[in-house]
């Protein structure tokens, strides 16, 4: 795991604001693992990316990660907190079988690969409905397909049963249980269960952007101060540079 410096981080973190949510996205997983050209970033599967996510989150900002979120019952509403723990989240991996994913169903015997990085942004932006999400998805990710002893077709493979699609999603999810965080939280005051999906990307952008804005102040006090250059306050440590602020304020 490559943990950058400030002048690096900051540097991402300005060409982010430019870029939509997938854009982000691969702009972290560069950080996180830079000697990886974007074709391999992109032909993981998703909870791949998540946990090398997690780990630059860990590297960068310690294991600790809050999470608020307000109660789903509209009676309630409840402002709810709780932690996680980003180093437990990054353990979780892929687990792809020797033989991708098979899957037999009502005369049908599937292979496919695991769904990666590439193939869900693409579906999302392309699919009508969640159907339609999973019709696309089980299309783009089939290796060979067998449909009563014969070879199926392109278009057959096209439009698979609804059945082989869900026992696909559910190898996929065996496979990958880290492609989605799914939460599901009690809430303290009124017992119901809200379901939240933590999308580690968005999550640690907006970290990283609370980071920028707040290195980008202290750059501008400690310039203004003691005439230093961005360079050079950046190469202090996080410390140093607190305490140099205090001396201001104490001015």
């Amino acid at each position: 795991m490559a943990v950058t410096g400030p002048a690096e981080l900051l540097a991402t973190w300005e060409a982010g604001l430019a870029l939509q949510d997938g854009g982000r996205a691969l702009l972290l997983h560069r950080a996180a693992r830079p000697e990886a050209g974007t074709d391999a970033l992109l032909s993981v599967p998703a909870g791949e990316r998540a946990a090398d996510l997690f780990a630059l989150r860990h590297a960068l900002f310690g294991a600790r990660m809050q999470v608020k979120l307000a109660c789903a019952d509209p009676e309630c509403g409840a402002a709810m907190e709780f932690e996680l723990d980003a180093a437990e989240l990054g353990a979780v991996r892929p687990r792809v079988p020797e033989e991708d994913l098979r899957v037999a169903e009502g005369g049908w015997s599937v292979v496919f690969r695991l769904p990666s990085v590439v193939d869900l942004g693409e579906v999302a932006s392309a699919a009508a409905d969640a159907a339609d999400a999973r019709r696309l998805l089980g299309a783009r990710c089939v290796l060979t397909a067998v449909r009563d002893g014969r070879t199926a077709t392109e278009a057959e493979c096209a439009w698979l049963p609804e059945a082989v699609l869900k026992r696909f999603a559910e190898a996929a999810e065996e496979a990958d249980p880290g492609a989605e965080v799914t939460l599901n939280i009690a809430c303290p005051e009124c017992g119901a269960t809200t379901p939240a999906e933590l999308d580690i990307a968005t999550y640690l952008w907006t970290e990283l952007d609370a980071w920028a804005r707040d290195v980008l102040l202290d750059v501008h006090l400690l310039a203004s101060a003691y005439g230093w250059s961005e360079p050079e306050i950046l190469a202090l440590s996080p410390l140093r540079r607190r305490y140099y602020l205090e001396l201001c304020a104490d001015v």
